[in-house]
């Protein structure tokens, strides 16, 4: 019985037969130009909500639209990748992708007719996202299928880059931008596939740890994100461009942090633990000490938190392909199958489930206000509990993964 077991698991584990490096590069290339329409809109919402405030169309809150559209991303996929990496729909996926297409541009298209907050957050936030969450899950499989025989972490953080490319350009070119991308199919007629799904990976507590840590931190990440530009239009009173320009300075710098960070797991052996917690602790460090202190008044502060806060957090994610490794060498040493790429995509619906938690607590935060009476620093400022919930999260985003290391050398 034991010498089946393990055969499943060999089985399942191997990888393609050395794919060329043609297919391999379209592969990242391909995935990397469909990070444009699917993350354009939910990575620089703060332009519209500061647009939104401006115009006063709006009589309630609007940032709950950007909230929620990262949130039915991140949280539709653990079903999508579990579905789809069903026997039966392997074949489907390429189709689900362009329905998911169909659906956010028609969405997105009858959205230019809402007049209401519910309707924006239902056909932007709701209907777009779930589309753009349909594009995005199958061309993830397609990297997890091809890259499964290594450099996962480093695969993984190359497409996260390209995520943080859009976010740098579409701020300033949101109205005229559209991209087509045609990626190649993973080579599923030379890589033989479990029929039924391995659901082992849920009884191990290293997958509740990474899961709990990237809920924390997934709460205060998405708030710079949604505020920072109306942030930076209302103390400092920066032109519109300006503001915009914020988004692209939190964006910019994980085009080199993403990649770095899997690089350093996958050709440096540092682990995801050492990872996670400086990527934690750089975040938490970014917003006391920048955002937190005079960004209200020096333009500087406020453009370093940008900058300090979008290079550590948007390597967060990179540190994903890390945990996988981790969840998959103790399947392996419990002689369990795992399938890696629904287990990326439950990190990404635990993902959601923070976004969902923070665009909520963001509201209630707003209405707080200040934690300290003067305005002399930004704590004094209508958004003080929102930075510190952000710093907080951040901070407890790392710890939690430090604790597990700290346990596993006992």
């Amino acid at each position: 019985m034991e010498d089946i077991e393990l055969e499943s698991v060999e089985v399942y584990h191997s990888p393609p037969d050395q794919p060329n490096t043609k297919p391999v590069i379209r592969i990242l290339l391909g995935c990397g130009l469909l990070q444009l329409p699917i993350w354009g809109f939910a990575m620089t919402f703060g332009i519209f909500q500061d647009t939104y405030a401006k115009q006063h169309r709006f009589n309630s809150s609007t940032g709950i639209i950007g909230t929620t559209t990262n949130g039915v991303m991140y949280l539709s996929m653990p079903i999508l990748s579990t579905l789809l990496e069903k026997e039966a729909w392997v074949p489907w996926q390429r189709t689900i992708a362009i329905l998911g297409t169909l659906l956010s541009a028609i969405s997105f298209l009858g959205s230019s007719w809402g007049t209401t907050v519910g309707e924006l957050v239902l056909l932007q936030g709701v209907l777009a996202a779930l589309g753009n969450a349909m594009t995005y899950t199958p061309t993830t499989l397609w990297i997890d299928t091809w890259f499964r025989g290594g450099n996962r972490a480093t695969a993984y953080s190359v497409a996260f880059s390209m995520k943080n490319i859009v976010g740098t350009a579409t701020p300033f070119l949101m109205s005229g931008l559209a991209g087509i991308a045609l990626v190649p199919l993973p080579p599923t007629t030379r890589l033989r596939r479990q029929r039924n799904i391995p659901w082992s990976f849920l009884t191990h507590r290293t997958f509740y740890i990474y899961s709990i840590a990237n809920i924390v931190f997934s709460c205060g990440y998405g708030l710079p994100q949604t505020y920072l530009s109306i942030y930076a239009s209302q103390y400092l009173h920066l032109p519109a461009a300006e503001s915009a320009a914020m988004i692209a300075l939190f964006n910019a710098p994980g085009i080199l942090s993403c990649t770095g960070f899997g690089l350093l797991h996958d050709k440096l052996n540092v682990s995801s633990t050492v990872t996670t917690l400086v990527s934690a602790i750089g975040s938490a460090l970014s917003v006391f000490l920048l955002w937190g202190l005079k960004s209200n008044t020096i333009a500087g502060l406020l453009i370093s938190f940008a900058i300090g806060f979008g290079f550590f957090a948007s390597a967060y994610s990179s540190t994903w392909g890390g945990w996988i490794n981790e969840i998959e060498k103790e399947a392996a040493e419990n002689n369990e199958a795992v399938n890696s790429g629904m287990v990326y995509g439950f990190m990404n619906g635990a993902r959601g489930i923070g976004y969902v938690a923070g665009g909520l607590s963001g509201v209630g935060l707003l209405q707080l206000g200040a934690i300290q009476a003067s305005q002399q620093w930004a704590f004094g400022t209508k958004y003080g509990a929102l930075i510190l919930f952000t710093g907080i999260s951040s901070a407890f985003g790392g710890w939690s993964v430090l604790w597990r290391g700290l346990s596993c050398r006992r």
